[in-house]
């Protein structure tokens, strides 16, 4: 069972969601967040095997991306990502109520969780970080681009520059591949403001890895072209509470959930839920 919806992010800003539920009661449910230029509909092989354990899943498209509103990769500040996901969040608590709740967090999503889990772990069983942003790659993060971001920021915030991400980093699947490539909803546009905000995000996230307070599973391609795996270990291994872990998929590339070691993903992800509710 599916069904969509919207609901107001902060300033005004309109928010698509979906929910895909089990036959029966869901055991738990699992917030989506999805990554940079993409959108909440994008995830269907993992949707499928959680649905099919027995959990409900439920993702929003971010502002300035899929079917919400406001500019293509443009936010004013980061507190708007985190208020947006704080509301989502509330919305799924009404949805399923008295439901362990947990968060699957992508590339963009990862630091959009990492940010909220460090301030409001509050009402959450735990985090699960895909493809974690905290250190981009040159084809992620060109230089020419982070110098202007860096320069124009404060005078032009709203000015976007094109930045493509190929379809073959993502998946070794020419399929998924493809479809990236030809997704109407995806994009790459991103504004200078969005980019001095997210290295901002990056750097607060680094130093208080010490403060996580939530179990945390993180998953990696060990050949992730856009972000760093290493990002991810040194982050996981400066994280103090005991109850973590941390998947490196051999050969993988930025979306191990739509890799072509999607089924390990997906039983690697539903065996550290069971484990946790």
């Amino acid at each position: 069972m599916e069904y969509t919806g919207y609901l107001h992010g902060v300033k005004g800003c309109r928010l698509y969601y979906q929910a895909w539920l089990p036959g029966e009661a869901p055991r738990a449910v699992v917030a989506l967040a999805h990554g940079v230029g993409e959108h909440c509909g994008r995830y269907g092989k993992l949707v499928g095997g959680l649905v099919s354990a027995g959990y409900a899943v439920a993702g929003y498209d971010m502002r300035g991306h899929g079917r919400s509103g406001g500019q293509r990769g443009h936010i004013d500040s980061w507190d708007d990502y985190r208020s947006d996901l704080g509301l989502f969040l509330e919305l799924v608590g009404r949805l399923f109520p008295a439901t362990p709740t947990f968060i699957y967090g992508h590339s963009q999503g990862s630091l959009v969780t990492l940010d909220y889990i460090l301030r409001r772990p509050e009402g959450l069983r735990g985090a699960i970080l895909s493809g974690t942003a905290l250190e981009p790659a040159g084809t992620a993060a060109p230089p020419l681009l982070v110098l202007v971001a860096r320069a124009l920021s404060r005078v032009l915030p709203t000015f976007s520059m094109r930045v493509r991400l190929e379809g073959s980093g993502l998946s070794r699947n020419p399929e998924v591949a493809r479809a990236y490539m030809e997704d109407p909803l995806n994009h790459w546009q991103r504004s200078v403001r969005w980019g001095t905000e997210g290295l901002k995000t990056i750097a607060w996230i680094k130093s208080h890895a010490g403060d996580v307070r939530l179990p945390v599973l993180f998953l990696h391609g060990e050949m992730d072209p856009l972000v760093k795996v290493e990002g991810a270990k040194r982050f996981f291994e400066a994280v103090t509470f005991p109850d973590k872990a941390i998947r490196i998929y051999p050969g993988g590339l930025h979306e191990p959930h739509n890799d072509i070691q999607y089924r390990e993903v997906a039983s690697d992800v539903i065996q550290w839920l069971e484990g946790h509710l």
